[in-house]
């Protein structure tokens, strides 16, 4: 088959995989990637763009779906697709461009982070889910209630539900690297296998080391090395990282050793950066945000409860929430009780708000089966689905979820709402206020919900806008 011949069919395959020039409405090209402008992304048939000669790999955001080709190649493929008569220039695509360019920094990250994480809601929705049924039905006061105690529960039972509940969150660096590499571009199947490095059962887990059951492992005599556990942000950073580092690095490798040399250099180069770069500087951040929550918690009027509860689930987006577990210990420790957990709820229970106002205005049925789902699972004590899949994806919600977190707390630190355990929050978190808190727990956190929900309700949603 001639050169020409080629690229013909590489540019037929890819039009018959994008769902045909009337799903194209613009095209443009950059260095390495064919760019298009889609009227419907669900119609394109990602698996047989995938299987399409010289393509080395595709992803979707800010609009455009994106077609990995490589310097030189996507310039051939580009003219060839201007030769079977798909438009290069239309209104409809210099407005979007338009848009691109007078979006800030702020909002294409914003946009990138809902592209990665809106792939592995589901996941999270349904851990969410177990994880808050399995704090109900294990809590020693509602046992009591049928004459039980968490010895008479099966130890099958309870390996299996820990299953249900455990996997997505201790693993989750592997699911973001997975989705990260298909956003960014680069070969999903190494993101998975450098986001299961980057929990490896030979490393320390971050819970035991957050709790002290664990040391970290020290190199160089100064560099301190554990898991990522149940982390967002550093999984995101080394995923980023990592498909820039790929597509450089399949530049210079020779093609006839791209198989061996790209994936060994790719790999070994993020895994040193992961773990003696991110991972020290995250550790310092942690040290940093534990020291300032003390803080915060301690300002008198309400003024801390105020701060933290707007600032809690900013945390979250973090994946530095899990250290928090070593405030909430020490207060239980030495007090009894643990005065954080009822602003933290008040903060989760106002994003759940934000996120059910998104789904009861929506008219797409596509974003109220998002957003109902993400709001129960808040309402269950896990906001991950809600934050990335629906609030902070449209800006304001999540910005009103944080200003009802922030009066929930408020109104917690006023009053001195106070947990006897820690670990679940929300609806769950009613069974760690079984004496005369209760009603003040349901109080500051029914305020927060509110507060957030009108607010999404009256000024921080509208459904045209995405």
């Amino acid at each position: 088959m001639s050169i020409d011949n080629e690229y013909t069919s590489i540019v037929q395959q890819v039009i018959e995989a994008v769902g045909g020039k009337d799903n194209i409405i613009s095209m443009a090209h950059c260095a390495t990637r064919l760019r298009l402008i889609v009227k419907n992304r669900d119609i394109i048939d990602d698996d047989k763009v995938d299987n399409i000669n010289k393509v080395k790999g595709f992803f979707f955001t800010s609009g455009q779906y994106q077609i990995i080709f490589g310097t030189g190649t996507v310039n051939r493929v580009y003219e060839e697709m201007v030769n079977q008569g798909v438009s290069a220039t239309s209104k409809s695509h210099l407005k979007e461009l338009a848009s691109e360019e007078e979006d800030n920094a702020f909002k294409r990250m914003i946009r990138i982070f809902g592209d990665v994480f809106v792939p592995i809601i589901p996941a999270l929705v349904a851990t969410g889910l177990f994880m808050g049924l399995r704090g109900l039905i294990t809590q020693p006061e509602l046992l009591s209630w049928f004459g039980l105690t968490p010895a008479d529960i099966s130890q099958n039972f309870i390996v299996l539900t820990q299953i249900l509940t455990d996997t997505a969150f201790a693993f989750l660096p592997a699911l973001v690297c997975w989705s990260a590499f298909k956003v960014f571009g680069g070969s999903p199947l190494l993101g998975i296998l450098l986001g299961l490095m980057l929990v490896s059962p030979l490393l320390p887990t971050s819970w035991d080391v957050a709790q002290g059951n664990d040391e970290p492992l020290l190199f160089f005599g100064f560099i301190k090395v554990a898991g990522y556990q149940g982390s967002v942000l550093p999984a995101f950073i080394v995923r980023a990282v990592g498909a820039t580092l790929e597509k450089r690095v399949r530049k210079i490798v020779p093609e006839a050793l791209d198989l061996i040399l790209t994936p060994l250099l790719s790999l070994l180069i993020m895994m040193l950066l992961a773990f003696f770069i991110i991972g020290p500087v995250f550790h310092e951040v942690e040290v940093w945000m534990l020291a300032l929550v003390n803080v915060l918690i301690g300002l008198p009027f309400g003024i801390g409860g105020l701060i933290y509860g707007a600032i809690n689930q900013i945390i979250v987006i973090s994946g530095l929430h899990h250290a928090l577990n070593l405030i909430e210990i020490d207060m239980l420790a030495d007090t009894g009780w643990n005065l954080v957990n009822p602003i933290s709820s008040a903060s989760i229970c106002a994003q759940a708000g934000a996120a059910l106002a998104v789904g009861m205005k929506a008219k797409r049925t596509k974003i109220k089966a998002i957003a109902y789902p993400s709001a129960m699972s808040a309402l269950l004590g896990i906001t991950e689905p809600a934050i990335f899949g629906v609030n902070i994806r449209y800006g304001k919600p999540f910005i009103m979820g944080l200003i009802g977190g922030g009066v929930g707390g408020f109104l917690a630190t006023l009053l001195n709402v106070k947990a006897t355990g820690m670990s679940i929050t929300a609806i769950p978190g009613v069974l760690l206020y079984l004496n005369n808190q209760l009603l003040l727990y349901i109080l500051v956190s029914f305020v927060g919900f509110a507060v957030a929900f009108a607010l999404t309700y009256a000024f921080g949603y509208k459904d045209q806008i995405e």
